[in-house]
């Protein structure tokens, strides 16, 4: 199955072990992955700050770099929603623009739903944590996967579901920086959600909120490490070292 890797403006910043694994797990279920050079951003910071000329903009690149590709699979929910349930109403205004934005939409996939809705692969069968694992729930992969989902992919291991499985980090984008006082009492509680779980290892497959948990944990001195469940298949599948 040929597929494209849309790596994401964090991921690939912060995060690229990240995309290595996904690569690297997608290659050994038989894709053949190819990586468009000239992919940017897919318009998510400019579309939710209002910006939508500006997001309109991006979002049309992002149409021209992935046409020629059947297949698109990013590691981010937060992304994958903007393109699928965002993308064609933001260019309705030019209906050649919003067909391509639809077609973009069809074939882009999150990258655990991939796995399982299109690869057939039992993620829960192929995952090895051979410690206690929490989780972290994305607001944005609501749209994507269910909590439901997400806590049966983390079946196999010794999952310890926080209380509020739902609560949100608090990042939200510029939310973060038009109102850091909201969204500091927001990380502090589920930070502290996730410490009362007992759990160090927590899954956090959205890069904008780890940067945000990493932090605050950083901070205050909490043990808590993050891992995206792509390097933890990846580990466990033997492509990837772990990492502790």
């Amino acid at each position: 199955m040929e597929v494209a890797l849309f790596i994401t403006c964090l991921t690939d910043t912060f995060y690229p072990r990240v995309g290595a694994a996904v690569v690297r797990v997608l290659r050994h279920f038989g894709c053949r992955v190819h990586f468009p050079p000239r992919q940017t951003c897919c318009g998510q910071p400019a579309f939710n700050s209002g910006f939508h000329t500006e997001a309109a903009a991006l979002l049309r690149r992002m149409c021209s770099v992935f046409e020629r590709y059947e297949l698109v699979v990013t590691p981010s929910a937060s992304c994958t929603t903007m393109l699928k349930h965002h993308g064609p109403a933001l260019l309705s205004g030019d209906r050649a623009a919003q067909r391509e934005a639809r077609r973009l939409a069809e074939k882009t996939w999150e990258f655990c739903t991939f796995l399982r809705d299109k690869l057939a692969v039992d993620i829960a069968s192929h995952l090895k944590i051979d410690e206690p694992v929490t989780f972290h729930y994305p607001c944005h992969a609501r749209e994507v996967y269910s909590l439901a989902d997400l806590q049966g992919w983390l079946s196999s291991s010794a999952v310890r579901v926080p209380e509020r499985a739902d609560l949100c980090c608090g990042f939200g984008g510029v939310f973060a920086v038009e109102y850091p006082e909201l969204s500091g009492a927001m990380l502090q509680d589920k930070l502290d959600e996730l410490v009362a779980t007992g759990a160090e290892l927590v899954i956090s497959n959205e890069a904008a909120c780890t940067l945000q948990m990493a932090g605050g944990a950083h901070r205050r001195g909490l043990p808590l490490r993050f891992k995206h469940l792509a390097e933890c298949l990846a580990e466990s599948l033997g492509l990837m070292e772990p990492q502790p």
